[in-house]
């Protein structure tokens, strides 16, 4: 039992790899590993058993997926995007991105609605809409503002409904919003909370898309990075550090200019997403 080469089945010439040897193999964690397949970047076999399985090919993909963690200072969701546009991976995956196409799918088809009724009141292509519901493509915070202004309900409920109301949210339960290429929001508070916090992490060049605008109050403080924000067509240029408020109603745009990841604790009242 010291080697971790398997084989399938006796016809089959496919070495198989257990995620601890390629853990070892590529320099990362296992739970690195297995965060990494939820965002699409590896689809591993399974045994009846379950356990995972993983071929060289997995090997050389999350090898170069570490490179660009490391390198380039790549969070998981830019990695993941960037291998997508690069054909590295299928484009549509079975994490967060999965769960949100099938939410917004439902809410259409539950509405009696057609992608084209949707897409003209939203103000985006019908392929956009259509790709967006079958995870093939990932939206912007701005876009995904629009679909839940229309859909009369807020972003978080496109994701996963899992009920919590702990006072306490460790970090492992945190809900994840992948929010188009590059940005990951997560939310530090859940419940009937007045104040809604999040966690944003910024890839570099990523950003909010377009402008918008909802009701409520924002504060952000930059944990680390930089981040240029436009608030009525007035930037404003923000480092680690600094502290920002504004009102939502006003139009406002956002991005990383960066070559590294920007984090910044967003809060948002009443609560939004």
């Amino acid at each position: 039992m010291g080697s971790a080469v398997l084989k399938m089945k006796p016809a089959d010439p496919q070495p198989y790899l257990k995620i601890g040897d390629v853990a070892r193999l590529v320099g990362v964690s296992p739970s690195v590993i297995r965060s990494w397949e939820s965002l699409g970047l590896t689809r591993p076999h399974r045994t009846i058993s379950k356990y995972r399985l993983y071929t060289q090919e997995d090997v050389k993909l999350l090898k170069r997926a570490r490179f660009l963690r490391k390198v380039r200072g790549l969070n998981a969701p830019a990695i993941a995007q960037l291998l997508k546009r690069e054909g590295a991976v299928p484009a549509s995956t079975n994490g967060a991105s999965g769960a949100i196409g099938v939410h917004l799918r439902q809410m259409r088809v539950r509405r009696n609605l057609s992608l084209a009724q949707v897409a003209k009141r939203v103000g985006i292509s019908v392929g956009f809409l259509s790709a967006l519901e079958r995870s093939h493509m990932s939206a912007s915070v701005s876009t995904l503002r629009k679909l839940a202004r229309f859909y009369r309900t807020n972003i978080l409920d496109f994701f996963d409904p899992s009920e919590s109301n702990s006072r306490l949210v460790p970090r492992h339960k945190r809900k994840v919003l992948e929010a188009g290429p590059g940005v990951r929001m997560e939310l530090l508070a859940c419940g009937n909370t007045v104040m809604e916090p999040h966690l944003f992490r910024i890839s570099p060049r990523a950003g909010s898309g377009e402008s918008y605008t909802h009701e409520g109050e924002e504060f952000l403080h930059v944990l680390r990075g930089r981040l240029h924000i436009s608030v009525a067509e007035v930037e404003y240029r923000l480092k680690a550090g600094d502290s920002f408020y504004f009102e939502s109603a006003t139009p406002h745009r956002w991005f990383n200019p960066g070559r590294s990841e920007t984090r910044v604790l967003w809060i948002n009242t009443p609560p939004t997403f």
